[in-house]
């Protein structure tokens, strides 16, 4: 059953393609929710390194920097809820879990993958923007400054 939210993809632009613009941007949108979830720095990074491998916790918190335990238990428990990744726990002493992609995740991974791919190749661009940027405004601080506004 559909949330009272969701709305089913209908209206498209000129191209044939779905209009992105209809999507519910409230807060309870299914749509919305997942984006959320998917677009996280910490979801990103763990779905990143799962591909093709299992990682046990210690792993994944030892190579995501700046990550905090709770932080990562929190991002593996919604990734896992979602089914984008899942959680197999060896009945060992100490207990040894491991977390790997699910074939859901894996075609997430793909998806990933295309935008670092596109940030890789962009990068210098985006670098020289912010520069401009940044001096833009340097300059417009200096003359609003300068001419006592």
């Amino acid at each position: 059953m559909k949330s009272p939210s969701h709305r089913a993809v209908t209206d498209f632009d000129d191209s044939g393609d779905p209009d992105p613009f209809q999507w519910d941007t409230r807060e309870d949108c299914e749509v919305r929710q997942i984006l959320d979830r998917i677009a996280d720095k910490w979801s990103l990074l763990v779905i990143a390194l799962l591909d093709s491998r299992v990682l046990r916790f210690t792993e994944l918190r030892r190579e995501i920097d700046g990550i905090s335990q709770r932080m990562l238990t929190v991002t593996l428990r919604q990734l896992e809820r979602d089914g984008l990744v899942s959680r197999t726990v060896h009945p060992v002493v100490p207990p040894r879990v491991e977390y790997a992609l699910t074939p859901l995740g894996c075609t997430l991974h793909a998806t990933i993958r295309s935008l670092v791919t596109w940030t890789e190749e962009h990068q210098n661009e985006i670098a020289g923007a912010r520069a401009a940027y940044d001096a833009r405004l340097t300059r417009e601080a200096a003359h609003d400054t300068g001419s006592g506004a």
